[in-house]
């Protein structure tokens, strides 16, 4: 992952704006500790820091064109680079680099090139002859980016929030597979896959094109030059990327540099369910498995430093980031710098425990489409965050475009929870890795009930961090909340903890505003929560709050 800082029509072109420019570039340079590039074209600076992941020796951007008319700073991986180059025959390239091939796109096809693009980005593009730029952002927002804008009339784009925050009168997310044009003066969607209507489905179920497309989707992730490895909770998602990486890792570029045997990580409290079963997969698989521990303390001691660099106040998000965050320090500390992860197979397959009590096929896939829009305000944004915030780069198979569209255009009727046929969630998915022959996973692990990531790293996890806000926060603060935090009020101390901390790091309108909120249960949307009249009672955001579902779910 790489940060990104864009400011265009800025009015003051003085050394001091080049100057505050590069201060707040700085601001990123745990996104991007490899290298730091500038450049300026008379009201427009590009800057960029970088992790160097393909091509160390030769990519350092902003990236030009042949005549450098062109210029592009990228956060991201293009997986399609060298099969989008095959086709630009009559370009020069300078670099090795997978993102190079951007600026020559847009040479070729204008600003209508970017559903071209295979992989995960976040990028602004200035085209010098005009002074005209566009912005845009992956499909489902695995990387993040930000827009603002300035007194001056200045525009202004970022990875993340605390680049532009003082500098912007106003701020938001860039909304995920949309572009910017300053010629065209605004936003559009470029993604428009059939699932996005919320239409239902109606192909049938073919397990072997399922277990394809998600075998392709970890293969093309494996490109890198530098050392990678796998986190590996023990849960389903993540011992299915580390399973299918195993498998076909030796037959890779990666394997020739870095050698056939994979690396898994995990992290959790002493004894907790995850560390178990990751060892347990981890010795199937035969990789080299690396155990962290950390404490309920260590966790509460980190959590300013997590809000700082994940950029939300959601609870959910701030119990499995914290982590994810401590896992990531001593993941660089190996010398490791890319990370498969198994965000977006809940999303995609309803394996939140929550929906065992969707009504319907239509109703369980209408929730799913409205999972995936918002993973960019929720797990992808931990993935990323938490992870860059000590220059690790994770990549997400299960969010693989065409995996999604092959998933999300099955009927519903298959991803439904349904005892009387056996049918557990995420059977769908399941199923399509149960192989007699060449099993990918023991079977008790393939069919293991989920754990929400901040559950299974330890229970004590959420108690201790609860009983933590509950020292911090009187009743009288929580009684007054409305009135302190009128906008998404927090409805729990832990909540209340959690926003205070947000506030100070980020104290305008416009960051609270970034932030989502609204009723939830088990990590579900608001819609949800009507599923079932007893959860309006207990909205807590942990998957043992889906009461009657998880098999230790609260007496």
């Amino acid at each position: 992952m790489c940060g990104i800082l864009a400011v265009l029509g800025i009015a003051d072109k003085s050394q001091a704006t080049r100057s505050r420019i590069i201060e707040l570039s700085r601001r990123l340079r745990h996104r991007g500790p490899d290298w730091s590039g500038l450049h300026h074209h008379q009201d427009c600076y590009l800057a960029h820091q970088r992790l160097a992941i393909v091509d160390p020796a030769s990519g350092d951007q902003p990236l030009y064109n042949e005549d450098k008319t062109v210029v592009v700073t990228v956060n991201g991986e293009i997986y399609n680079h060298k099969g989008l180059k095959e086709k630009l025959k009559s370009h020069k390239f300078r670099t090795q680099s997978d993102c190079e091939v951007i600026a020559h796109l847009y040479e070729e096809h204008g600003e209508d090139f970017v559903d071209m693009l295979d992989g995960m980005f976040s990028f602004v593009l200035l085209d010098t002859r005009d002074n005209s730029f566009i912005a845009a952002r992956d499909a489902i927002g695995i990387t993040p980016l930000y827009m603002g804008w300035g007194l001056d009339g200045s525009i202004w784009f970022a990875s993340e929030m605390k680049a532009l925050s003082d500098d912007c009168e106003r701020f938001t997310y860039f909304p995920p597979g949309h572009i910017y044009s300053s010629k065209n003066g605004g936003l559009r969607r470029w993604y428009n896959p059939p699932w996005y209507s919320e239409h239902i489905p109606s192909a049938p179920y073919e397990p072997l094109v399922l277990r394809k497309a998600f075998e392709k989707a970890v293969v093309k992730r494996l490109m890198t030059d530098v050392p990678f490895g796998v986190l590996l909770s023990g849960g389903l998602d993540s011992s299915l990327v580390a399973s299918v990486a195993s498998r076909y890792l030796a037959d890779t570029e990666a394997a020739r540099q870095w050698g056939s045997q994979l690396h898994t990580f995990c992290v959790g409290l002493k004894g907790s369910p995850d560390l178990r079963a990751a060892k347990e997969v981890a010795d199937y698989l035969g990789t080299r498995h690396h155990e962290f521990h950390f404490t309920v303390q260590e966790g509460i001691d980190a959590l300013e430093e997590v809000i700082y660099h994940v950029e939300t106040y959601d609870v959910t998000t701030i119990r499995a980031s914290t982590p994810m965050f401590l896992m990531s320090r001593k993941i660089k500390s190996l010398g490791v710098k890319m990370v498969l992860s198994g965000e977006g197979s809940d999303e995609i397959f309803g394996g939140y425990l929550y929906f065992h009590k969707a009504p319907n096929k239509e109703e369980f896939h209408q929730e799913t489409c409205r999972k995936i829009k918002a993973l960019h305000l929720y797990d992808c944004l931990r993935a990323n965050k938490s992870t860059s915030a000590w220059g690790v780069e994770a990549r997400v198979p299960f969010l693989d475009k065409e995996f999604i569209n092959v998933a999300m255009s099955i009927d519903p009727e298959w991803k439904m929870i349904r005892p009387d046929l056996k049918r557990i969630e995420k059977w769908i998915i399941r199923n399509a890795f149960d192989d007699e022959q060449t099993p990918y996973l023991p079977k008790h692990i393939l069919y293991r009930q989920k754990e929400q990531f901040s559950d299974g790293v330890g229970y004590s996890w959420i108690d201790g961090l609860k009983d933590h806000a509950n020292q911090q926060v009187t009743d009288a603060m929580l009684a007054n909340a409305s009135f302190v935090y009128p906008e998404n009020t927090p409805t729990t101390k832990e909540g209340y903890y959690y926003r205070a901390i947000f506030e100070k790091f980020f104290p305008k309108n416009a960051a609270r505003s970034t932030v989502p909120g609204g009723p939830s249960v088990a990590c579900s949307t608001a819609k949800a929560v009507e599923w079932d009249a007893a959860w309006s009672n207990n909205l807590d955001p942990s998957g043992r709050a889906a009461l009657g579902v998880h098999v230790a779910a609260y007496e």
